[in-house]
């Protein structure tokens, strides 16, 4: 059964361990979309010129390149030292799926899909090993996750996760509608009117708001 963990990290027991030391403001996020042979790194908390000191200065960095920046947050390419823990691929190496990984104060949270609930502690003693200490702050299995809090049936939800595992809401897409109607084996037209259903719903579950909010036209002042 399909378990979701999410773990903390200390920063220390990273590759980014002497960035948090020179930039303790220092915030990341790590870009869902990786082209190159780095990991795409979102850091903000500090200015361009502080973070890129603190990269040029990090032994587990070997390079970096800016590829985008947005307001103040800056998009690089890093690439690590052969040598560095990367708890990422090893959360790859044990068959786990990274859907979300960010730091702040100096600690990462990832958040992990694994195949089997018993992963997990595959996982977590795979991470020991290599000195990391994960923290589980939670755990639960799809299945047993109650979609309707957010509107979502159980249909929509899975679609919206085979979205997501195929890469259709990457930029660019990684799949058309076309292509994932073929592989969820249901029709072009049945799939847009789905995923529009679980925008809505998601929507208007994360917005609260009343669903005669979303139908009903505003009312002009006299």
């Amino acid at each position: 059964m399909t378990s979701i963990a999410d773990l903390e990290i200390p920063g220390e027991e990273t590759g980014l361990g002497e960035l948090f030391d020179a930039v303790p403001s220092l915030t990341c996020e790590v870009e869902q979309v990786i082209t190159s042979s780095g990991h795409g790194l979102w850091l903000s908390g500090a200015s361009q010129d502080e973070i890129e000191a603190a990269l040029s200065e990090a032994t587990a960095v070997d390079d970096y390149a800016l590829i985008s920046s947005d307001d103040d947050r800056w998009l690089y390419d890093v690439e690590f030292d052969p040598e560095t823990v990367d708890p990422f691929e090893l959360v790859l190496e044990e068959n786990g799926t990274v859907l979300s990984a960010s730091a702040a104060g100096g600690s990462w949270l990832l958040s992990v899909r694994v195949l089997e609930r018993e992963d997990v502690s595959s996982l977590y003693e795979r991470l020991v090993d290599h000195d990391v200490t994960p923290t589980i702050v939670r755990l639960f299995d799809v299945a047993e996750e109650n979609h309707s809090q957010c509107g979502l049936t159980q249909r929509q939800y899975e679609t919206l996760v085979a979205a997501i595992d195929h890469g259709y809401f990457e930029i660019p897409r990684e799949v058309s509608m076309q292509e994932l109607s073929e592989e969820l084996d249901i029709s072009h037209q049945a799939l847009s009117e789905r995923l529009r259903r679980a925008y809505r719903a998601l929507v208007t579950s994360e917005l609260n708001v009343a669903e005669e909010e979303t139908t009903a036209p505003p009312v002009p002042s006299d």
